[in-house]
């Protein structure tokens, strides 16, 4: 039995409807980048707690007003570095769907590339940065972690249409899958030295065994 067909396209429209801007349209995205960019070295070097919209501003080169018309705080700025992130991130857990054979291997693989995909995100804005932030509403419900959040939910919906894995209730199991995987990751990142491979077995075992255990539902 084929796992990965048919596999969920990971671009949204509007990915899409953007893939050749024009000059304008390049300039902001550019500008964007920029912030983006010299944010994540600001987190990295003082934290996100003592950096300021200054901060962030002086390393840009950008005008003060330039920045305001895209971001209007350091959260806003956080949210949009989470979002890149996911927008990253999900191409990557889109490949893992492609290339598992089983439920078991699309786990192991979807949550492996998670755990190496944000201790290089931690190496990128330093640790201070992302664990002060990490608990921050915003920098949880962003428009691409929700992405990546169906992302999740369409795999798992689809390996149960196929038999590959028990029916259970699937909005509880894809939140429960990805709130796993987060928390653990968070430990995880707190560990010297970060043993990826530790966390993603035991994040696999405990969801085989809750899976295992759950009330199945009618299909």
């Amino acid at each position: 039995m084929d796992f990965a067909a048919p596999a969920p396209d990971p671009r949204t429209m509007s990915e899409v409807a953007f893939l050749s801007p024009g000059k304008r349209e390049q300039t902001k995205l550019a500008n964007r980048q920029t912030i983006l960019d010299a944010a994540r070295a600001v987190f990295r070097e003082i934290g996100f707690e003592t950096a300021t919209v200054r901060d962030i501003i002086r390393r840009t080169g950008l005008s003060v007003g330039a920045f305001y018309n895209y971001y209007r705080s350091k959260e806003e700025v956080w949210a949009a570095l989470a979002d890149d992130g996911a927008r990253r991130f999900r191409p990557i857990l889109h490949a893992e769907y492609l290339r598992a054979s089983d439920f078991e291997s699309y786990l192991r693989g979807a949550i492996r590339a998670y755990f190496e995909f944000i201790a290089d995100e931690e190496e990128a804005l330093g640790e201070s940065g992302l664990q002060e932030a990490a608990d921050h509403p915003y920098a949880r419900n962003t428009p691409e972690l929700l992405a990546v959040h169906m992302e999740v939910r369409t795999a798992l919906a689809d390996v149960m249409e196929r038999g590959l894995a028990p029916r259970v209730d699937l909005d509880y199991l894809a939140t429960a899958c990805i709130a796993i995987a987060r928390e653990v990751g968070d430990t995880m990142l707190q560990r010297r030295p970060v043993d990826v491979e530790a966390a993603t077995e035991f994040c696999v075992r405990l969801i085989l065994g809750g899976v295992a255990a759950a009330p199945r539902v009618p299909g």
